[in-house]
């Protein structure tokens, strides 16, 4: 069941976004060779303590962090280490908050040093694929008309374009109905209401896009080990259009 939000909640998750957009600005000033995740992940922490919430990964399900890395040819839910970044390298660094009982949540991708063209490439494409679905979420649309626009966007760039992990509803729980997936059928799934709250987060890759997890139970990487990138956005839908929570 979709849940919608009054606009006193969603003015919390406004609140709960922003500490997020704030980790995000803190990363990017801070990213290079030679850092670590693992200390991308207590900086991270630590800002979202200062800031009264705490971070929405950490003991859900039992993940052990308080952020989600994805480097090179990893999909999602990774874990930090002790491991450096190396130059030419490209890591997704997903962060959720949890702030007066809300969730907000935003993956980004980041190129350390200095990446290839063709990783540049990907990285564009798929941040331009977030807007165009963002774009599409609005009163009176469907679900698939945002993963249609997404997906058309993928295959006229020659891209994969991850199915095996969708967006979802996000409120008081982090993950919440529907699902979002980043492909699908213009007028189809569930139609989009003012007060609905999504995360909105395609992912791209620079071959196949079907996945495999590791032993771990949770790190997920592509399947042929091409490359892949990330960009999420938790977005408020309203009368007056889609509102991008997770954004200074």
């Amino acid at each position: 069941m979709m849940i919608l939000k009054s606009d006193q909640e969603i003015g919390i998750m406004r609140e709960a976004g922003r500490i997020v957009a704030e980790c995000h600005a803190l990363i990017a000033d801070t990213i290079k060779p030679g850092i670590t995740t693992l200390a991308i992940d207590q900086m991270v922490e630590k800002h979202i303590r200062a800031r009264g919430a705490v971070p929405s990964f950490k003991g859900h399900h039992g993940f052990t962090a308080s952020i989600c890395v994805a480097k090179n040819d990893v999909i999602c839910h990774g874990f930090p280490d002790d491991a450096p970044l190396q130059d030419g390298d490209v890591v997704t660094l997903d962060v959720g908050a949890f702030f007066n009982g809300y969730h907000g949540d935003s993956g980004w991708t980041y190129a350390v040093g200095t990446v290839s063209t063709e990783i540049a490439q990907l990285m564009d494409a798929c941040h331009q694929s977030l807007l165009l679905g963002i774009d599409q979420a609005v009163v009176g649309n469907h679900i698939g008309d945002i993963g249609f626009a997404i997906d058309t966007f993928a295959t006229r760039h020659g891209y994969g374009n991850v199915r095996e992990f969708t967006g979802h509803g996000l409120g008081k729980d982090l993950w919440e109905e529907p699902p979002v997936p980043h492909y699908g059928r213009q007028g189809m799934g569930p139609r989009l209401k003012n007060g609905l709250v999504l995360a909105i987060e395609p992912m791209f890759t620079l071959g196949d896009w079907r996945a495999y997890v590791e032993s771990d139970g949770w790190t997920a990487r592509t399947i042929d080990h091409s490359i892949c990138v990330q960009y999420e956005h938790t977005v408020a839908i309203t009368d007056n259009g889609p509102e991008i929570l997770t954004k200074l």
